[in-house]
Parts: C-alpha cells; sequence; structure tokens
C-alpha cells in the first residue's frame, strides 16, 4: 500500500498517475466560500463540521488569500460560521467545542488580517454581522467564562485562554481592538482570578491567565473606564493575590535561573580559561553576550498588582523557599519554557509553582527578592530597546513601591533581614564578591544596592538620565521615609554621596555635578565642624585617631554587644558632638522631603502605549499554529460516547 502524505489539506499519494484528494474538511472549508450556503444541500453540514479535526493553516490561508472585496461576497457565510462556533462551545461532546474554539481563532485571526485600513469593512461586520453582534459576543463570553469555571478538561481551558489571547493581540494597538468593548461589557475577571486562586488550575494556566489580565487592563485605560482596572484595584482575596505572586515570582525566577545557568557555563568553559591566560581587560564586553530574552509580559502584571492593588503590597513579603533551590518537589512539575520577549510559553501553557512549606536548609525569598534579582540583570545592560524599556518598568516598580507606606514598613524592618544576591556587572576594578559574604540586612539595603549600582556602573557617553533620575527619585523617596518615621538605616552611603569627583574634573556633567554638591552643603558643614573637636578631644585624652571605620565599629558593638569600653568611648565622641552642637550653623532647606508622588497617566503614557503594543505584538507571534495542534487536545476526548 502506498504511503499517504498530508499537505496543506492536501492526501496527496505517491503513485502519480492519481491526482492528489483533498480533505473533507477542507472540501467543507471551499464550500464555506462559497457564495452559497453550504448548508442548504448538506442539511448535517456544520453538525459534521466540528466533527471534524480543524485545518488551521489552510483556513487561515484561504482567508488571507482573499481580498476585501471577495471577503465582503461571502460574509454571510462567515457569519453563519462564527455563529455555528459559538453554538457549538455549549455541546457535550468535547471534539465539538475544541474543534469550535480552534475554529474561532482561524477565524479571528484570517479576518483581521485583511482589516486593513483600505479594505472597507468593518471586522465586526464580517465576523458576526452588526445586527447579531451584541447577543453573539454575549453567548461567546459567557461559555468561555463556563468553560474556564468548570470542574472540566483542562485542555479546555487551555484552549479558551488562548482564543482570549487571540481576540486580544489581533492588533498591535490593543485600543484600536473594537470587539474588545463586548469583552469590557461580558466580562472574564471572575474566571481568572479563579484559575489564580485555584492552584491546580494555577499551575496549568496561571500564565496565560496573568498575561491576559495585564493586557485586559490596559484597554482604552486612559480614554474611559475600563472595569479591569476597577475590578482589580479592590481584589483582597488573600488566596488569588498570593496566587498571582507566586505566577510571576516562577516566571521572574526562571528568568534568573537562565541568566545564572548562562553565567555559570560561560564562566566554566573556554572564555574561563582564556581570561585565565590573557587577563580580565574584555570581562566586560565578553559580559554582554550573556543574554535572556526579557519578559515584558509579566513585568508589566506585576506593575499593574503594585500600581493598582494596595492589598498587593503584602504579596511582595510574602516568604516561600527560594525557586530554583529545592531539587526534589512533592510532585513532578513541569518547567516554564523560556519565552522570548512578553510572548506565552510557545509549547506549554504550564507555570510550575513549587509550592513547598519552609524548609530550614533552603534560604526564604520572596516575591520582592525574585523581582530585585531580575531588576540587578536587566537594568546591566541598556543598550538594547527591550532591556531599556524593562529597565524603565523596573524602576517604576520600584518608585510605587518606595512611595507605599506599608512596603517602606516591611522594606525597614529590622526583623525581616534577608540575604539578597544582586548581579553585578563585571569591571576591571573591582572583584564579584562571595555570595558566602553577603550580610542578612533589611530589604531597603538590597533597593539602595541596586540604585547604587545603576548608578556607578552606566557612565557612558549616551548617558542614560532618565534611569538616572529614577534611581535618584527612587532614593529620596526611601530618605523622605526614614526621616519621617525616624528610622536610622546602617547603611555605607559613600558610594552614593560621590558625585563630588565629577564636579571636579572637566566634563559634560560638570555644571550639573557641582549643583549636587553645592545642595549637600549642611553635609560638608557638619563633617567639617565636628571633625575638628573629635579629634581635638582625642589628642587631649590620648585617644588613638577615630576613622569613619572605627566609628562604625563602635556603633555596632553599641548596639549589638555589650562591650563597656565600646560603650563608654562611643558615650564620650557623642558628648562632643552635644556639647558642639550649638556652634554648628547649618543652611535651612525647605521641603527637602516632599516629593512628586508618580502618575502614569501624565508622564507614562506614551510609554505604557509602546510598551502594551510591544508585547501585544509578541504574544500574537508566539500563539502559533503549532500552540493550537489537536495532537494533544485530542488526547483527552480519543473517543465520542
Amino acid at each position: 500500500m502506498s504511503q499517504v502524505e498530508k499537505r496543506g489539506g492536501l492526501l496527496r499519494k505517491s503513485s502519480a498517475s492519481k491526482k492528489p484528494l483533498k480533505e473533507k474538511v477542507v472540501l467543507m472549508y471551499d464550500e464555506i466560500f462559497m457564495t452559497e450556503d453550504p448548508s442548504k444541500c448538506s442539511p448535517r453540514f456544520w453538525e459534521e463540521l466540528f466533527l471534524m479535526k480543524v485545518n488551521l493553516d489552510y483556513l487561515e490561508g484561504k482567508l488571507e488569500s482573499l481580498d476585501g472585496e471577495e471577503l465582503m461576497k461571502i460574509k454571510d457565510n462567515i457569519n453563519c460560521l462564527f455563529q455555528h462556533c459559538i453554538q457549538a462551545l455549549g455541546e457535550e461532546h468535547p471534539i465539538r467545542v475544541v474543534n469550535a474554539l480552534q475554529t474561532l481563532c482561524a477565524l479571528i485571526r484570517g479576518v483581521h488580517q485583511k482589516n486593513k485600513s483600505t479594505s472597507g469593512f468593518d471586522i465586526i461586520n464580517m465576523l458576526m454581522g452588526f445586527d447579531k453582534a451584541e447577543l453573539c459576543m454575549k453567548n461567546l463570553m459567557e461559555s468561555l467564562d463556563s468553560l474556564l469555571c468548570a470542574e472540566g478538561s483542562e485542555s479546555l481551558k487551555s484552549l479558551c485562554l488562548k482564543l482570549l489571547l487571540c481576540l486580544v493581540t489581533v492588533t498591535d494597538n490593543i485600543s484600536q481592538n473594537t470587539i474588545l468593548e463586548y469583552v469590557m461589557i461580558n466580562s472574564i475577571f471572575e474566571a481568572i482570578l479563579q484559575i489564580l486562586s485555584h492552584p491546580p488550575s494555577r499551575r496549568e494556566h496561571g500564565y496565560d491567565a496573568v498575561v491576559l489580565l495585564a493586557l485586559l487592563v490596559n484597554y482604552r485605560k486612559y480614554e474611559s473606564v475600563n472595569p479591569y482596572i476597577v475590578k482589580l484595584s479592590i481584589v483582597d482575596d488573600e488566596a488569588t493575590l498570593n496566587g498571582m505572586g507566586l505566577v510571576i515570582a516562577q516566571a521572574l525566577s526562571e528568568y534568573n535561573r537562565q541568566y545564572k545557568d548562562k553565567e555559570e557555563e560561560q564562566q566554566s568553559g573556554f572564555f574561563s580559561a582564556l581570561t585565565n591566560m590573557v587577563g580580565s581587560m574584555f570581562i566586560a564586553d565578553a559580559h554582554e553576550n550573556i543574554s535572556v530574552q526579557t519578559n515584558e509580559a509579566i513585568l508589566l502584571a506585576l506593575y499593574e498588582a503594585v500600581h493598582l492593588n494596595r492589598n498587593f503590597i503584602t504579596v511582595l513579603a510574602q516568604s516561600h523557599p527560594e525557586m530554583g533551590l529545592v531539587t526534589t518537589p512533592v510532585s513532578p512539575v513541569p518547567t516554564t519554557p523560556a519565552t522570548p520577549l512578553g510572548a506565552t510559553p510557545p509549547s506549554s501553557d504550564v507555570i510550575s509553582s513549587v509550592e513547598l512549606p519552609l524548609d530550614a536548609d533552603v534560604q526564604t525569598s520572596n516575591l520582592l527578592i525574585t523581582f530585585l534579582k531580575y531588576s540587578s540583570i536587566v537594568m546591566q545592560d541598556t543598550k538594547d530597546e527591550h532591556r531599556l524599556h524593562s529597565g524603565k518598568l523596573c524602576l517604576i516598580i520600584l518608585t510605587c513601591i518606595a512611595e507605599d507606606q506599608y512596603a517602606n514598613a516591611f522594606l525597614h524592618d529590622d526583623n525581616m533581614n534577608f540575604r539578597v544576591n544582586l548581579h553585578r556587572m563585571p569591571m576591571r576594578h573591582r572583584k564579584k564578591a562571595a555570595d558566602k559574604n553577603l550580610p542578612c540586612r533589611p530589604l531597603v539595603c538590597a533597593v539602595l544596592d541596586l540604585m547604587v549600582e545603576f548608578i556607578v556602573t552606566h557612565m557612558m557617553k549616551e548617558f542614560p538620565m532618565d534611569l538616572y533620575v529614577r534611581c535618584i527619585q527612587v532614593v529620596h523617596k526611601l530618605l523622605c521615609y526614614q526621616k519621617k518615621c525616624r528610622v536610622r538605616l546602617h547603611y555605607t552611603w559613600r558610594e552614593l554621596w560621590s558625585v563630588l569627583r565629577i564636579s571636579t574634573n572637566t566634563g559634560q556633567w560638570k555644571e550639573a555635578a557641582s549643583k549636587v554638591t553645592h545642595a549637600l552643603v549642611n553635609i560638608r558643614a557638619i563633617i567639617n565642624h565636628f571633625n575638628p573637636k573629635i579629634e581635638s578631644y582625642a589628642a587631649v585624652n590620648h585617644i588613638s585617631q577615630l576613622s569613619e571605620e572605627q566609628m562604625r565599629k563602635l556603633e555596632f558593638q553599641r548596639n549589638e554587644v555589650i562591650c563597656p569600653k565600646s560603650h563608654r568611648l562611643l558615650s564620650q565622641v557623642l558628648e562632643v558632638v552635644r556639647a558642639n552642637y550649638d556652634t554648628l550653623t547649618l543652611k535651612l532647606q525647605d521641603g527637602l522631603d516632599q516629593y512628586e508622588r508618580y502618575s502614569e497617566q501624565h508622564k507614562e503614557a506614551a510609554f505604557f502605549k509602546e510598551l502594551v503594543r510591544s508585547i501585544s505584538t509578541n504574544v500574537r507571534r508566539n500563539l502559533a499554529f503549532h500552540t493550537l495542534s489537536q495532537e494533544v487536545l485530542l488526547k483527552e476526548f480519543s473517543t465520542i460516547s
């Protein structure tokens, strides 16, 4: 028997004497693309169609091959197909539902490809007809909501989310997608929350659900009232918020893991041997080759949660075992596949959320720590446009966190100390710090470390002034909280307050640096006033001269251990300070503890519009044919009862 080969809807036999035969489903598609109603001659046409395995390539290719005028001629048949797809979603047989969902995907994408400004037709009219659009979309959204909330097939739920992502991202600018008006009216918000709050569903569909929610929140957010924004802002269910946090943490953790693996691979390979031979003069350039695609879609979801929902702030500090360190999970869980910028996973819908009890041998982490590590990677190299956008979005998220009273409370809490291993850019004048030497400190120290790291490692010709300003704003807001709440932070400020060396050198930024240096007049006055007094006291009392480092050690000893000698010496120094305080002259500066609060609509609207456009494009690109393949789906429905 000759082999049968299936290509483009054709069944080709190896024998050249016979003409190629078409699949039955392709023949049925051809009937739909005729001007006549296909059910006239075949009353069971629509019933039989949804029993046939969908040929996405052929259906979308056929739609793409028609021009606008030809498509308008078969508008009634397209409308009829769309309506029968929606009706099939209510069928008992899951195979019909699967085929209907896939057909809808092909229809929406195929027709949208023809929806150009010169085509002369409206997308809603072409798919459903103006007179039936409202009812069609109502029925469609209700069916999708029921499928997502039911205790049924996970494959069906996955395909429902794929269809919704397809519907949302068919246009680059989602705010120009008029079909989404019906998605606003017939909300699926509660269905998304149910997925996130239920661990099995979250593991399977959490990633797609979070990305979908982030996109829906950005539909015409500056032009009208978006119900998804309103609803997200008032969510207070702990299980739902924690579920969303776990999905985001896992996606960011997966990025961090991939980066670390590549870094270790490079260090242990040829590059490491070459460095040992010729030195590290090219280490910075070589490090730029360690590149992992950023995930702006999940970062956008984190931003929207932090920006819109104050209850989500508590999720940032929820402790869990550091993901990637646990080697023996309770049950085998598939990992999140590597995905490009803002993309849904290309070959799997599952999310690996290893939700395990805390282990004394595993360092605890939280979403904020995972996010800080992610930020320390993407902010290293801002030359690439996507990394620049990711770095900017990370700083915007940190800005929102630095303004929040509750976030500041746990950031500065001495009882919440963590060892945060931020990635530091390799530089010729410093060595990479060993992980074991990292101190346990309040989380605000890690935020400040991240800001200082960016400031001191991005002195480049094309100066990223916008990012610098954002870093300084984050630091300023943290200092304002410390002043307001009288928090004394044990932190080494030297690197941050070193802009002085720039003001003394000739260069483009000398004038700006001089202004900053002048603004630090009070700090310099304090140092210049008290240093001679302390030195004089030390000389008279035969005390060895106290360096800055010695003073820090004394302060540490006074607070942490019982050391009478250290306590007495520090008390003497403080007495000198008190005795000479009246003669200190400071410049009165008003408003230093005031700042302009973050506002998205007035200052960041253009950035977010471009960002969402980029994410939409990439999500659509990754909803390729193989992600909608039936092989996996139909394993659950091998027989029809």
